[in-house]
């Protein structure tokens, strides 16, 4: 979701999944690497302000825009803020910046290890969780670039495994943000966020009603995608 487009600067907004391709992208809110590689494209040479209230989704999506998104940084200002909430691989994309994401006491960052759904034999299970081994540090080393003055990256890996939530404030002792002053908040949108196990006692009823409306919203572009499949079809036997 792009506004505000200008001459020198573009805003790019992160207010749903981070999914893998345009097929998974139920929502319009949702983001993927193709969409922002060809976003990128057309704003080359402008400054970014990203905007984040996401509950994150596919990790090597993520971490594939992460990447566009430094590229651009090496040319450009970019410049991250967190509106809600920038959870899991969201919270990934918001180091993304050539300086200190923005995130108000009353927004949220919620970072956890990765995980994933598998079926198969014993081989395969073992394998799948020896590939999140992996993954996970992939995630380290871009939290790592960005800690507090006294952090250890050992510290982060704790608060990952026990899927830790940091409201502005809190996120500053452990990583080299700027904490921004209040503001309203706004449900992310997106199923991701259902997944979560300790989502804050403030946050659930926004989370809710978030999984409600994605949910009706998500099988409305179901159903768009199918006729959208179907009159393919149709048109290519013809």
């Amino acid at each position: 979701m792009v506004k505000n487009a200008t001459a020198t600067s573009a805003d790019l907004y992160f207010y749903g999944d981070i999914c893998a391709d345009y097929w998974d992208a139920w929502q319009d809110e949702d983001q993927y690497p193709e969409a922002i590689r060809s976003f990128l494209a057309e704003q080359e040479g402008k400054d970014l302000n990203i905007y984040i209230n996401s509950g994150g989704g596919s990790v090597f999506a993520g971490l594939a825009i992460y990447s566009m998104l430094k590229r651009h940084g090496t040319k450009n200002k970019v410049k991250v803020h967190v509106d809600g909430l920038a959870a899991s691989i969201a919270s990934v994309i918001a180091f993304a910046g050539t300086e200190k994401p923005v995130i108000p006491v009353n927004a949220f960052m919620m970072i956890h290890d990765p995980w994933t759904a598998a079926c198969g034999n014993a081989k395969d299970l073992r394998k799948m969780a020896d590939d999140l081994d992996i993954i996970t540090t992939g995630i380290w080393a871009i939290y790592e670039e960005h800690l507090a003055d006294g952090v250890t990256i050992d510290q982060i890996k704790e608060l990952m495994k026990a899927e830790t939530w940091l409201n502005g404030q809190q996120a500053a002792q452990y990583f080299d943000i700027e904490v921004g002053d209040p503001v309203e908040a706004v449900a992310a949108v997106g199923d991701y966020l259902a997944k979560a196990k300790h989502i804050p006692e403030g946050m659930k009823s926004e989370a809710q009603v978030a999984q409600e409306r994605a949910a009706k919203e998500k099988a409305a572009q179901e159903e768009k995608k199918r006729d959208e499949l179907k009159r393919l079809i149709i048109k290519n036997k013809l």
